[in-house]
């Protein structure tokens, strides 16, 4: 479940009190992102503004795998990627929004939609990414301290080469045994794609100290560089 810290004073006084202790999101309450700066931006701010649109050429990828603010930093980074937005997908319901994909009663995941050049960067290499840095795919239903199957792992394909790709690399990687621990992602067609709070679009960017920040998606953005040289540009 997702609890609102009212007070700006009792945040400050956490945010202090989880830098000093090193603890994540969910060390707060429940499955809590530790919106205490998202919220001092815009704490009722709506779902579903605007998205981007696509430009000529370009393609999409939309991938879920724990919190979006670090999928989302990872993929900032990749070189041919023109954008990427944070949001909600993989649900039965017909919107979405934090505070109801956070009960776990939606199905809908936090994912991210990536907007990219296929000419620089190619779908198999953002998978690799994906795989690699971004997320733990053999955690079911979670990654790291977040649980709910709002974290799960995800690929929502848009077309059958995508679906292909996807269930080759998975096959690919099961065969190598890259991970000994089965791989647990999904791969669903993708039917809607709701965007979220402005809040949370360019998390880490907007608030690189933050404790869970510094703790679960600084350290993909490094593994990012060091494991895919070649793909990573700084921002």
């Amino acid at each position: 479940m997702n609890y609102k810290i009212l007070f700006a004073v009792t945040a400050v006084l956490i945010t202090t009190t989880l830098i000093a202790l090193g603890f994540s999101r969910s060390s707060v309450s429940g499955q809590n992102e530790l919106q205490t700066l998202a919220a001092a931006d815009d704490s009722r701010a709506k779902s579903n503004p605007t998205p981007k649109t696509v430009a000529k050429g370009e393609q999409t990828a939309v991938l879920a795998g724990g919190c979006f603010w670090g999928l989302e930093a990872v993929f900032e980074h990749i070189k041919g990627v023109s954008d990427v937005e944070s949001g909600y997908s993989g649900g039965t319901a017909k919107t979405a929004d934090y505070e109801t994909v956070g009960t776990g009663e939606t199905g809908h995941a936090e994912a991210v939609k990536i907007t990219y050049d296929p000419a620089q960067v190619s779908y198999e290499q953002l998978l690799k990414v994906f795989f690699a840095v971004a997320h733990d795919p053999t955690q079911l239903n979670r990654q790291s301290p977040d649980t709910g199957t709002q974290y799960r792992s995800a690929i929502f394909y848009s077309n059958d080469e995508q679906k292909r790709l996807a269930e080759n690399y998975i096959a690919e990687l099961n065969k190598a045994k890259t991970f000994s621990a089965p791989i647990v992602t999904q791969i669903t067609l993708l039917a809607a794609f709701y965007k979220a709070e402005e809040y949370h679009q360019n998390y880490l960017a907007r608030h690189p100290n933050q404790p869970y920040i510094v703790v679960n998606d600084q350290p993909k953005v490094e593994n990012l560089q060091k494991q895919f040289p070649d793909l990573y540009r700084s921002k």
